[in-house]
């Protein structure tokens, strides 16, 4: 087996490749990127004869599609706006196709995937991706769901790359169409920091208040669940409270609808600039608590009694007792994990489903948490009968 690590020179899916060369059964790694510097650099680290370098424009379809053919998968660590070029040219290429981020883009190629007899599951990181998992783990003991909260904080720099800070600024745009909730059959638009929840996070995180955010759990569980007559999605996410202060601050000023201004003749939007800056500051690159904690609460009823399983997940400390989980790595680890290990799981032939699907119908959860729990990251449950408060921690 053959894959392509398309955007593998970034801060994520790096380790997405480490986690390859780790655990995986490829015979052949390749670190896809336009960054032939930091590309070769990588490839130079892990020091092993499976991996080798290409550099890739996706921009340039043509070229990108004829690089890609013979590869049995394309892992795309590339940012949201560039999901759509690169499904582009992976369908085209005849692989299967996986990324992080999931906002949509990808559902275009469907029938091209499925001519090919190919899978593309887009969105498989932590959040979205493990989530989906977690909630149909739970939704799976029940007989009926009445409601589903996802819930994660990402405690990270503001800016430790331009695509997390494209992240930032996509999520909290006033004018994004995407920031919905499913309720009652419907899917309602809100603005951001709608609905606040406070969520208590297993230490050292806490309790944390945490908004609506345009992610695709929303409208995946919702189809996912269907014939449970679900009636409620949400789902929230926060970052360190130093960040969330400052994109409220620039979300109540103005600034995030990101209008231009003039700057010594240039044109320029002021995001952008507050962006750059963060991108280059200590402020951007630093914050006092790295991880990643996700939370998924789903009510239902089983056996005719309504019960609540909450569902998170631990993974090693950041604090340096555990090599290779250190700052920021203990975030990035997270996130890159999860996707090497479905990118495997679709090569080796465990999806049977071919077109793009989301990833309910891809993966089982089981699984997933079993080879989570090998790279020392792990799930726990608790699980309350509504009816007789009587609770069971697993």
């Amino acid at each position: 087996m053959k894959v392509l690590c398309l955007g593998g020179a970034g801060r994520i899916c790096r380790e997405s490749i480490l986690d390859l060369v780790q655990y995986s059964s490829f015979e052949k790694i390749t670190v896809a990127d336009f960054n032939e510097t930091e590309g070769r650099a990588i490839v130079e680290s892990l020091n092993d004869p499976r991996v080798d370098f290409v550099q890739i424009n996706v921009r340039d379809h043509e070229d990108t599609v004829n690089k890609m053919k013979g590869y049995d998968i394309v892992m795309d660590g590339t940012t949201i706006t560039l999901n759509g070029l690169s499904t582009a040219c992976i369908a085209e290429a005849g692989c299967h196709g996986i990324n992080l981020n999931g906002f949509g883009a990808e559902d275009a190629y469907h029938d091209l995937f499925q001519k090919h007899n190919k899978t593309c599951v887009p969105g498989f990181g932590m959040t979205p991706g493990v989530t989906q998992m977690m909630a149909m783990y739970a939704a799976g003991q029940m007989d009926t769901v009445e409601s589903v909260r996802v819930s994660h904080g990402a405690f990270r720099p503001i800016a430790f790359s331009r695509s997390i800070t494209e992240t930032t600024t996509y999520e909290y745009d006033p004018l994004l169409p995407g920031r919905v909730v499913y309720e009652n059959g419907e899917f309602l638009q809100v603005p951001p920091f709608a609905r606040p929840r406070e969520i208590v996070l297993p230490e050292p995180y806490g309790k944390t208040v945490q908004y609506i955010i345009p992610h695709a759990e929303t409208k995946t569980l919702a189809a996912a669940l269907a014939d449970k007559n679900v009636q409620l999605i949400e789902v929230r996410g926060t970052w360190p409270a130093k960040n969330m202060q400052l994109v409220r601050a620039l979300y109540d000023w103005g600034f995030m609808r990101n209008d231009a201004i003039s700057v010594n003749g240039k044109e320029i939007g002021i995001l952008d600039c507050i962006s750059e800056y963060l991108f280059h500051s200590t402020e951007g690159q630093e914050t006092e608590l790295y991880g990643y904690s996700l939370h998924v609460e789903v009510i239902g009823v089983k056996d005719g009694r309504r019960v609540q399983h909450v569902l998170y997940h631990t993974h090693p400390a950041s604090d340096g007792t555990v090599e290779g989980w250190e700052k920021l790595r203990a975030y990035t680890r997270n996130v890159g994990i999860p996707m090497a290990i479905a990118t495997e799981l679709i090569a080796k032939g465990h999806v049977k489903k071919t077109g793009v699907l989301i990833p309910e119908d891809a993966f089982e959860p089981a699984e997933i948490f079993a080879e989570l729990e090998k790279r020392g990251i792990f799930m726990h449950e608790e699980i309350t009968q509504l009816d007789e408060s009587v609770q069971v921690v697993r």
